[in-house]
């Protein structure tokens, strides 16, 4: 069973590159202020849903590029999130997450917990880093705030290192420092 905030959320265009459908989480203890999910946040919220159901549902999507995890925060469901990001990946699609964690928060995480590294094994791209109001902005693509990351996670896992992704049409309003590395999409 996973907890969620919703049914899923086919066609979306503005959780990530493509045509995607959303699995939207329930539960997040970030808490933070001018968050636009305020209903995904209380654990207790939502409602279970079966993983096999749920797998069904999304072998049956159609003309969908990928999947995006969003919520509340889909590690507070690793093992959960870990086993529907590799089933989606079998099925020829990529998947994308968001996090109020930072990359380096995760990689710590995994360290004591197999189901978060499994999850992060299963992702190709992910925005982390919570959410600052005082940093909101419109201009970035995919992020609500200036210090949220758009990380291909398959290249960080491998430099053990933030590989950072950015959209051509977006790069002009992007900032990063000299020692990272960058890749399009």
């Amino acid at each position: 069973m996973i907890r969620l905030a919703s049914e899923l959320q086919k066609d979306s265009i503005v959780d990530g590159k493509g045509i995607r459908t959303v699995i939207w989480t329930q539960g997040c203890s970030h808490d933070c202020p001018g968050c636009h999910n305020q209903q995904t946040l209380d654990f207790n919220g939502g409602f279970s849903k079966d993983m096999e159901e749920l797998k069904m549902e999304i072998s049956a999507l159609e003309f969908q590029d990928g999947i995006t995890f969003s919520g509340g925060d889909p590690f507070f469901q690793p093992a959960e999130c870990g086993e529907l990001a590799e089933h989606i990946k079998s099925l020829g699609m990529n998947v994308w997450c968001y996090t109020g964690f930072t990359f380096e928060q995760l990689l710590a995480k995994a360290k004591k917990d197999e189901s978060i590294k499994y999850f992060l094994n299963n992702i190709d791209v992910m925005i982390d880093g919570k959410f600052i109001i005082s940093k909101r902005t419109y201009s970035l693509a995919f992020r609500g705030s200036s210090n949220q990351r758009i990380i291909d996670v398959k290249r960080s896992l491998e430099k053990n290192k933030v590989v950072e992704v950015i959209s051509e049409e977006v790069e002009e309003t992007c900032k990063y420092g000299k020692n990272e590395e960058l890749i399009y999409i």
